[in-house]
């Protein structure tokens, strides 16, 4: 029992650094693109200076336009309020963006969080990678992420939504079946583990084309952020 148990230790380990790793090269890259606008930016006002000087109001309208696209790719999308969730959101979303993925992000947590930075990237990350892996699968004009955060009472609820390929998914033993194959399907049990170690709520739903997470993770002593 106890080779058993070390093994599973082992392998939860090594996932645990996989996930956070993965966050971190991803965050990383965001704040590459971030780093490389502000480096650019005294280059920007001296073209915009140069344009000004000639009286060239046209090429100074298109250049702030272009400027505003850019500035859209490296802008957080999501600002919670919590530091650790916008970091891995923002990466997440950034990184759907650039499969061709929307995101329509609602999230808010006004809260001061009990729940620890690792889960909260196990949870977060997790439901972000199945629902970008479904998403790609589809036409671009078919793709679309919803997530909902915000405090329910006491209670952090956080719903994640994504549109699927191939209709309803189907049940086997009370789960839904991964869509990535034999030796796969790891995600969704570190979630479920997560979630229940925390005393939450889980509801998974599969309805015509769109997928559905539904989690809830009382917060212990719950303390607004002013």
């Amino acid at each position: 029992m106890g080779f058993f148990q070390n093994r599973l230790h082992k392998i939860l380990a090594a996932y645990q650094r996989e996930i956070m790793e993965t966050h971190y090269r991803e965050t990383e890259t965001m704040y590459q693109e971030m780093r490389g606008w502000r480096h650019d930016f005294r280059n920007h006002l001296q073209l915009l200076k140069s344009y000004t000087q000639k009286g060239d109001l046209a090429a100074v309208q298109a250049y702030l336009a272009e400027l505003e696209q850019d500035l859209s790719r490296v802008d957080p999308a999501v600002k919670t309020g919590n530091t650790m969730a916008d970091a891995i959101l923002n990466s997440k979303i950034s990184l759907a963006r650039s499969k061709g993925v929307p995101v329509r992000a609602d999230a808010r947590i006004p809260v001061k969080l009990s729940i620890s930075d690792l889960d909260l990237c196990v949870i977060l990350g997790n439901l972000f990678d199945n629902a970008i892996e479904a998403s790609v699968k589809l036409p671009e004009s078919q793709r679309l992420i919803r997530l909902y955060m915000d405090m329910k009472g006491s209670q952090l609820y956080i719903s994640f939504t994504n549109f699927a390929p191939g209709g309803k998914l189907k049940q086997a033993g009370g789960r839904f079946a991964t869509t990535k194959g034999s030796g796969h399907g790891f995600g969704l049990l570190r979630i479920d583990s997560v979630v229940k170690r925390l005393g939450g709520y889980l509801r998974r739903a599969s309805e015509e084309g769109a997928f559905t997470t539904e989690i809830l993770l009382p917060q212990e002593q719950a303390r607004f952020v002013p």
